[in-house]
């Protein structure tokens, strides 16, 4: 692969990731099972199993193991062949991954802003 064809690839196979570990840590369709593994990282016995059901609730965590399913399913490295370009890959997926949900996060909150704005102006208006 070109080096150009790699850095399509880089920012296109970030997307799925992103979305995958953005609904699963952050929607209402995984909020049950996620409470479940927030009620279990904090209680759990062993460390090990904290750890691995916090997994579930942060998007950086999570990023890192849907990034390694992503690499091998796709075969993906980036800048060499061998398994440096694997290392290269995975770790600049989960960076394009996150910048992509911080800038979703970003986005959501000032679409929440703007409605939070928009109903306090029309609620004044009625009262007028």
């Amino acid at each position: 692969m070109t080096i150009n064809t790699q850095i399509v690839w880089l920012f296109i196979l970030a997307i799925p990731i992103a979305c995958i570990s953005w609904t699963v840590t952050h929607e209402e369709i995984f909020k049950e099972p996620r409470e479940w593994c927030v009620k279990c990282s904090a209680s759990a016995k062993t460390l090990l199993t904290r750890k691995l059901f916090y997994l579930f609730t942060c998007e950086y965590c999570f990023s890192h193991y849907i990034t390694i399913f992503f690499i091998i399913l796709c075969d993906y490295k980036l800048l060499l062949t061998d398994w440096r370009g694997f290392l290269i890959a995975g770790f600049s997926l989960v960076f394009t991954a996150n910048v992509y949900m911080s800038l979703f996060g970003l986005l959501r909150q000032a679409i929440k802003k703007e409605k939070v704005e928009i109903k306090k102006i029309e609620s004044e208006e009625k009262m007028d």
